[in-house]
Formats: structure tokens, sequence, C-alpha cells
């Protein structure tokens, strides 16, 4: 496997941080990948990092440090690993009520009763391990269980689109499931087809829910959102003006001391808290929209 590096700097704000993720992409050498993220441990300090297949230049690394204020690179060599066999010797299959998610190495173990959900190891995020996801594959078992029934059925930032997947395999209804990101989107269509839910699943590139089809299919009568606390609060009044009076979210990507800010942002819109849930640091909130 090639050698590959890693630079990385913390700042501020998400302003800089996004400027400087751009600015990084005109390094000689040229990064593979620009990755801009917020730390979520309440400080508001961001992280941007780039991937290298040649010892990044300290020198260039250092001017944009001084340049948009950001602490100075950390440059480290990338051990030679195949991460893609590492992770799929690691990981688990992981049971979220009724489903079953799960690598193609570990499909000799489906349970005969189980909904399974297949996702690659190369797809770490999104593949039912992180507490966010598991928390909504539950929630999702505990609404069908008691009787509901989805639709007409959202994922909203769906990266692997496992939830959208997890809805399909349990009801007939309509499932569409959207990112931001068009390689998130690749992602989840592939997915799709490999779970053969072709046609059940429908993938698009969208920013929250600003997409034709999305406005067309509204109202949802339950909507997944496993994000980012911010963005998920961002989102709260077009979650309300796409949501079914009655209709459910489940919302996710939050570590537990950020869960009340949240619940303030959707009471707001008219969403109420039905239900919170708790694994490890990550909490999952189960709401209703007022107004049945």
């Amino acid at each position: 496997m090639p050698t590959t590096y890693t630079a990385y700097t913390k700042l501020g704000s998400q302003e800089a941080a996004e400027a400087l993720g751009e600015a990084m992409e005109s390094l000689d050498p040229e990064p593979t990948g620009v990755g801009v993220f917020e730390i979520e441990d309440g400080s508001g300090t961001w992280e941007v990092g780039g991937y290298f297949l040649a010892p990044p230049d300290d020198i260039e690394l250092t001017l944009l440090a001084r340049a948009f204020d950001a602490s100075d690179f950390v440059v480290s060599k990338v051990p030679d690993t195949d991460w893609v066999d590492k992770v799929r010797r690691e990981l688990t299959p992981v049971v979220a009520g009724r489903f079953f998610v799960y690598g193609s190495h570990d499909a000799d173990k489906i349970p005969d009763d189980s909904e399974p959900l297949l996702i690659e190891a190369a797809m770490a995020f999104g593949t039912g391990h992180h507490g966010t996801t598991q928390g909504c594959l539950e929630a999702l078992d505990r609404l069908a269980s008691g009787g509901f029934e989805g639709r007409n059925v959202a994922d909203i930032g769906c990266g692997t689109a496992v939830l959208a997947m997890g809805a399909a395999r349990i009801w007939p209804g309509a499932v569409v499931a959207s990112d931001i990101d068009a390689v998130a989107v690749e992602v989840a269509q592939a997915n799709v087809d490999a779970n053969g839910l072709d046609g059940r699943v429908t993938c698009l590139e969208a920013t929250g829910f600003d997409h034709p089809d999305l406005a067309a299919r509204a109202p949802f009568d339950l909507v997944f959102a496993n994000i980012l606390k911010q963005p998920l609060i961002d989102l709260a009044p077009a979650m309300a003006a796409h949501l079914a009076p009655g209709g459910y979210a489940i919302l996710s990507g939050l570590l537990t001391r950020q869960v009340d800010e949240v619940v303030e942002a959707y009471d707001a819109a008219g969403i109420a808290l039905l239900r919170r849930d708790t694994i490890g640091d990550w909490a999952t909130l189960t709401l209703q929209k007022r107004g049945i």
C-alpha cells in the first residue's frame, strides 16, 4: 500500500475552518482529501485535516496556519495498514432490536428471525456500530413494535442509508434517503442495491430538505436525522414544515449534554420529545409533531 501522510490543525470558528479547508486544496503536493469537523466537546473548536500521498510542505502549512489563526499543523506518517481488512476483522455484527447489521464476512451468522442489513466494512460511517446509528435502529424497532407503520419515510443526512434501509425492510411504503455529500449518496445507493432494495429506497443529494423530490413527497410520517447538534437545531423549522401532524422524528448524532438544546429547538417548532435513550455518551431522541 502507498505511504500516506496526515496534517491536522485546530481553530476556533466554522467559517475560518471551512476557508482553511478550501485553501488546503491548493497545496503542492495536493491532498487526496480534506476534512472539516467540529469537535463535539462543547468548546466550539474545529479540526481541519488533509491526507497526502507525499509529505506535505511544512513551510506552506505554517503559512496557512498563520493566515487563518490556526494552531500549528501536526503532520504524521500513516502506517501501511489494510484498514478495510482490519475493520473487517474487528467489527462484529450488531443487533439493534429486530435488525442485524453485518458485513459480508459474517453472512453465515444472520439469525432467522432478524431483518438483515448488509453494510461492508469499507463503509465505516453508519455501519451500526456507532451508538447513534444503533440507537436510531432501536428507536425504529420500538415504533414498529408499537404498531406504527411508516408509509412515507425520509432519512436526512443518510450516510450509508442504513436507517432508510431498515424502514424499507419492515414497511412497504416509500422511503427516501438524502445526504449533502455526493460520495455518501453513491455509497447509499450501492448499499441499497447490495441489500436488494433498489426501487424501494430513493437516494438523493440534498442539503436538509432542500430538494424538489423531498418537497413533493412531504409531509412525511417519519423522518430520521442522525447528524450533529447544530445541523439538527438548524433543521428544526424545516422538519416541522415537512413532518405530518402526529408524525415522528428520530434524531441522533448528539452527545448526552447536547440534548436539552435540541429538544428546546424542536419543542419551539411544535415537535415534542417522547423518549430519550442513551448508548454510552450518545443520545437518541424520539419526538412527535403536535396536532394529531
